[in-house]
């Protein structure tokens, strides 16, 4: 059976497949012999609000226990709710955070209105990746370092990635192929 891959991208206007690294890595995985990559236009796509993600990615892009996700931002925000309610193979996050950063439009998102259930996405997950940059301008270190202490991620920091917005994103796909075996 093949591996399935979801790519959740972070809240935002426009085609995904033309943001950031997205569609760079949807193509890569999809060349990779028993891969499956997902990426779609999440509806609502600039609130983002997690009771029309999670069930697009549960009924829609039908993440399940064989599915690796990889969450941009408010992606990765949607990644670790989900993975409280389901379980999926792993869990890889770019620019995590855990709170709606004062922003009234991350606050209608959902996420951010309970604590964290750092046990139960461990459980849920065979592996957690978290990608962070010292010099994110949109989410603080000490956000990005909760999420890595909470879920004793496996955490890939850098210190010139800001918020992972490059065309390309190598390293990331390094860590599925490494994953992936």
């Amino acid at each position: 059976m093949a591996t399935k891959i979801a790519i959740i991208p972070g809240n935002g206007a426009g085609d995904v497949f033309c943001a950031n690294w997205y569609g760079w890595m949807h193509k890569k995985l999809n060349q990779i012999s028993g891969v499956s990559c997902d990426l779609r236009n999440m509806p609502d796509p600039v609130t983002a609000k997690e009771t029309v993600w999670i069930p697009f990615m549960h009924d829609e892009m039908t993440c399940d226990e064989t599915t690796i996700i990889i969450g941009h931002s408010s992606g990765a925000e949607a990644a670790m709710r989900y993975s409280e309610k389901y379980p999926v193979r792993g869990i890889i996050l770019v620019s995590a955070c855990v709170t709606d950063l004062g922003d009234d439009n991350e606050r209608e998102s959902g996420y951010y209105n309970r604590p964290w259930e750092w046990q139960k996405i461990k459980s849920n997950t065979t592996f957690v990746v978290q990608f962070g940059s010292t010099d994110d301008p949109f989410i603080p270190w000490k956000e990005q370092q909760q999420v890595a202490d909470g879920l004793e991620s496996e955490f890939k920091k850098y210190n010139d990635k800001g918020h992972f917005m490059n065309s390309s994103f190598p390293e990331l796909l390094n860590v599925v192929k490494e994953k992936l075996h």
